[in-house]
């Protein structure tokens, strides 16, 4: 029996290594994709926060149309590039869920414009991927990874 189970540790124990390079790797592409091709479509289009201000929560409703049009624009932008390039990997991260929040307490929850049917699956989805990113970090193939090795002495 011993030598069974070392049989399966042996076998199963190399994806264990790959993992913390490429799990958080492929979380942070998927997840920079999905918020740059938003951020796009806000940097090319019309300001239609206006008519949604209202329904945006606490304090987030007292912004300045405006201003949180720059902020969600910008905050899409800048965040996926951070992700792909795995640095302050934990700061976009935490920034895109409140983000995501904002947006589906305001947007996709019924008030209007929905990207799918029930309008919170995608948003739960993104929320979902990017707490290991928050919690676990981007991984060891990072800028964020680079930069801790540095930092201690180990480059």
């Amino acid at each position: 029996m011993n030598a069974l189970a070392q049989t399966w540790k042996s076998l199963t124990a190399w994806p264990n290594g790959l993992h913390d390079w490429l799990s958080p790797l492929g979380l942070r592409v998927f997840l920079a994709y999905e918020f740059w091709v938003a951020g796009l479509e806000k940097l090319r289009g019309e300001n239609w926060f206006l008519d949604i201000r209202d329904n945006f929560p606490f304090p987030f409703n007292l912004v300045p149309p405006d201003i949180s049009w720059q902020l969600a624009t910008w905050t899409e932008l800048i965040g996926p590039v951070a992700l792909v390039l795995g640095l302050g990997t934990r700061f976009a991260s935490i920034s895109l869920i409140l983000l995501t929040l904002v947006a589906w307490a305001s947007v996709h929850a019924g008030f209007g414009y929905n990207v799918c049917d029930n309008g919170y699956k995608l948003p739960l989805i993104y929320l979902l991927m990017l707490v290991p990113l928050v919690l676990g970090g981007a991984g060891k193939l990072s800028l964020d990874a680079l930069l801790a090795r540095k930092l201690a002495g180990k480059a």
